[in-house]
């Protein structure tokens, strides 16, 4: 499947807010802190205007923005928000839930990645179990029980092993229990909306996909 592989930086300046999608290389030395303004040569000119934004605008921007957190191209995010819809609950909801449930997210959420594209590669690269076998595919839904392991055999590879030490320090959310010494992780349940730090307006995302 394709994917972006431009300078993440520049989506976070296009949304004008940090999306941590380095993770906690975010925290330092982030081009938003000097150039907070649009990506482009019209994106400083058009600095200091004040610009009203359409209800569409708004609604696309959002849809944008939650795309880029978990990475996720438009027409396999279009196919969540169609399996959200036909969930019980609140849709919006129902669609962060199902984005969380990704396994390269729970391995970032675990803190065996230090960002979602750097635990998509982990999974892709087939470090990681879930109950036992063997998972490279990023976008498999984690269950209520399952078990996400780092492979016996991949602990010994350099970023795991300075990993180890520093596994547990960062937390993890309350739907996920981690094991820092086996290097695994389960999920207790599937998360509510409260528990997904996400700085998401989900409810525009839904009225975009409504138009």
């Amino acid at each position: 499947m394709a994917r972006y592989t431009g300078a993440v930086c520049k989506l976070c300046r296009r949304e004008g807010e940090k999306l941590f999608l380095k993770g906690e290389k975010c925290f330092t030395n982030c081009p938003l802190d000097k150039r907070n303004y649009p990506p482009g040569e019209h994106g400083k000119r058009g600095a200091g205007r004040r610009r009203k934004i359409s209800d569409f605008g708004r609604q696309l921007r959002e849809k944008q923005k939650a795309r880029r957190i978990y990475g996720v191209l438009e027409r396999q995010f279009r196919r969540y928000f169609r399996q959200a819809q036909k969930k019980k609950g609140m849709t919006g909801a129902m669609l962060l839930i199902l984005l969380e449930r990704r396994l390269d997210n729970v391995v970032y959420r675990l803190g065996l990645a230090r960002s979602r594209s750097e635990g998509r590669q982990i999974v892709r690269h087939g470090h990681i179990a879930v109950n036992g076998r063997k998972v490279n595919i990023p976008s498999y839904l984690v269950k209520a029980g399952d078990v996400v392991t780092v492979l016996p055999s991949s602990r010994k590879k350099t970023h795991f092993k300075s990993l180890a030490e520093k596994l547990g320090e960062r937390g993890v959310p309350e739907w996920l229990s981690l094991d820092a010494e086996s290097m695994s992780g389960k999920v207790l349940d599937y998360p509510s909306r409260e528990q997904i730090d996400v700085p998401v307006n989900e409810q525009l995302i839904v009225e975009y996909y409504s138009r």
